[in-house]
C-alpha cells in the first residue's frame, strides 16, 4: 500500500473512494455533498461514526487535533478494507501546523490496515493499493509539498516500527523465544548506524547478573542480553531504552492459573516496543544516540527452577529475597538495568508489561510512569498525548517502598500488601538505578496497553 501526496483538488485525482472526514458535526461544509441522504439516514458525525454512500466514506471527527484525526483516518481504513476498493483519496485538514495531521493520516492508514494472520489457513488480503492524499485543505490552508512529502515519510516509518513491535508481540512463544529475539535484533544491523552485540550465559555470569540467571534457570533456551545501538555522528544525546523480554511467563513455581497465562507471549513486549523504537529512529535518522537493551528469557517450570525462600544477588551486589517466582520481570530488568546505567544515559526508560496491578489502576490503555524527576514524567507525558498515546502517573512514596524489606536479604522481590503493586515495582527497580541516573530515569509499566484481545484506537 502506497500513500501519495498530489498537488491537486480532491476531485482532479481519480480513486474507487474517496474519504471525508466530518469535522465537529458540521454537515454544511462544502465537502459535505450528500448532506440531505446523511441525515436520512441518522448520521450526526459523531467521532468514529461512518457513512459509505455510494464511493464517498463520511466519517465522524471531532476536531483538526492530531489524534482526533488519527483516529478517524483509521476508522476510515477499517471500513474500507471490507470492500474491494484499491485506490483511495483525501484531502487534508490542517491544524496549527500542516504536516502533523498528514503525518497523523499517513501513520493512521497504515496501523488501521494492520492485521496478524500468520497462522490462520485463509488469510484475507488487503486490496488497498493507494492512497493519494490531495493538498487541498479542508479549511483552505496551504501546505507545500515539500512539507507533504515529509511528513508521510514520518507518519509511515513510525506505522511501520509499531507495526515491527506488533508482529514481535504476535508471535507465538514456540517461535518467538530468546534466539529469535536475538536474530531479529541482529537483522536491524542492515540498517545504516546500527550495531548490535548480544551476550549468553558466560557474560552474565561474568558481570554478576545472578538475577537474570535464576529467571532463565529453568528454560532448555538460553539466555540473551541484547544491545543495539543507533549512533548517527554528532549525535546531540544519548536515550538509552531497556525492555523487558519475557517470551514467556509460566509465573515459575509460583505457577499462573490456566486463564491468567493465556496471552502471556506479550510479556516481551517491552523488548517489541524498544526495538521499534530504536528501528524508526535509525530509519529517520533521527540526530540521537539510541540504544535498546533486551534481557530475554522465558521464565519455566523444571526441577532447576529458582525458588520462593532462594536468595539472589545481583549485578551491583544487592541481594533479593525471592517471595514469589511470578515476580520475575523485575529481577530482569535490575540486572539490565544496572548494565544500562554503566552505559552513561542522558535519558533511560525501561518499558515492561510489570504488573496486572498498573491495569488495575489505570485500565487496558493506558501506561503507568513512574520516576524521581517530575519535569521528566510531564516532559514525556505531554509528548505521549501529541502522539496519541494515554499515560496516567503513579507516584513514589517513602511508605511504599518499606514494603520490601526482607529480613534475610537487602530486599525482597515483591511488596508485603497486596496494595499498591505497580508502584511498589517501580520502586523495587529503584533499587538497581545507580544515583546518578535516577533524575535521568524514567519506569513504563505498559501492561495494559502492550496486548488488549480486540481492535482499538
Amino acid at each position: 500500500m502506497n500513500i501519495l501526496i498530489e498537488n491537486k483538488k480532491v476531485s482532479e485525482v481519480k480513486a474507487d473512494i474517496k474519504i471525508v472526514l466530518v469535522l465537529d458535526k458540521n454537515l454544511d461544509h462544502k465537502w459535505i455533498e450528500d448532506k440531505i441522504e446523511l441525515e436520512f439516514l441518522g448520521f450526526k458525525g459523531e467521532s468514529e461514526e461512518s457513512c459509505l454512500i455510494g464511493k464517498t466514506l463520511y466519517v465522524g471527527c471531532e476536531s483538526t487535533n492530531n489524534d482526533e484525526i488519527r483516529l478517524s483516518s483509521a476508522k476510515a481504513i477499517n471500513v474500507i478494507k471490507k470492500t474491494k476498493a484499491k485506490t483511495i483519496k483525501i484531502g487534508t485538514y490542517a491544524n496549527e501546523c500542516p504536516g502533523v495531521n498528514i503525518k497523523a493520516m499517513s501513520e493512521a492508514f497504515i496501523l488501521g490496515s494492520y492485521a496478524y494472520e500468520e497462522y490462520k489457513s485463509k488469510k484475507n488480503t488487503l486490496n488497498i493499493e493507494t492512497i493519494t492524499i490531495c493538498l487541498e485543505d479542508y479549511n483552505d490552508v496551504e501546505i507545500s509539498e515539500t512539507t507533504a512529502n515529509k511528513s508521510v515519510k514520518t507518519g509511515t516509518t513510525v506505522a511501520t516500527s509499531t507495526n515491527f513491535a506488533k508482529d514481535l508481540v504476535n508471535e507465538i512463544p514456540y517461535e518467538m523465544n530468546s534466539l529469535k529475539l536475538e536474530e531479529i535484533a541482529k537483522g536491524l544491523k542492515s540498517i545504516k548506524d546500527v550495531t548490535c552485540n548480544s551476550y549468553g550465559k558466560k557474560f552474565l555470569k561474568e558481570q554478576g547478573m545472578g538475577a537474570f540467571l535464576a529467571v532463565n534457570r529453568a528454560s532448555h533456551i538460553p539466555p540473551r542480553l541484547l544491545h543495539v545501538v543507533y549512533k548517527p555522528e554528532n549525535a546531540k544525546e544519548k536515550f538509552i531504552y531497556v525492555g523487558k523480554g519475557l517470551t514467556y511467563d509460566t509465573g515459575g513455581l509460583s505457577l499462573k492459573p490456566g486463564n491468567h497465562m493465556v496471552t502471556m507471549k506479550s510479556d516481551m513486549s517491552g523488548s517489541a516496543a524498544v526495538l521499534g523504537i530504536l528501528k524508526g529512529a535509525a530509519e529517520l535518522e533521527l540526530p540521537y544516540e539510541v540504544h535498546a537493551i533486551v534481557g530475554a528469557t522465558e521464565n519455566a517450570i523444571g526441577p532447576e527452577a529458582y525458588k520462593p525462600d532462594d536468595v539472589l544477588t545481583a549485578k551491583n551486589g544487592k541481594t533479593i529475597e525471592i517471595r514469589n517466582t511470578d515476580a520475575e520481570g523485575r529481577l530482569v530488568l535490575a540486572d539490565c538495568l544496572c548494565y544500562a546505567c554503566e552505559q552513561k544515559p542522558d535519558y533511560l526508560i525501561d518499558m515492561a508489561t510489570l504488573t496486572g496491578a498498573c491495569v488495575v489502576a489505570l485500565g487496558n490503555y493506558t501506561t503507568g510512569v513512574m520516576g524521581h524527576s517530575s519535569e521528566l514524567k510531564d516532559t514525556l507525558m505531554q509528548n505521549a498525548e501529541k502522539s496519541g498515546e494515554l499515560t496516567g502517573t503513579l507516584p513514589f512514596n517513602r511508605y511504599l517502598k518499606k514494603l520490601l524489606k526482607s529480613s534475610i536479604a537487602d530486599l525482597s522481590n515483591i511488596s508485603s500488601s497486596s496494595y499498591g503493586g505497580a508502584i511498589t515495582a517501580g520502586l523495587f527497580l529503584d533499587n538497581f538505578v545507580a544515583d546518578d541516573c535516577k533524575d535521568k530515569w524514567l519506569h513504563l509499566d505498559i501492561a495494559g496497553p502492550a496486548y488488549v484481545e480486540k481492535d482499538w484506537g
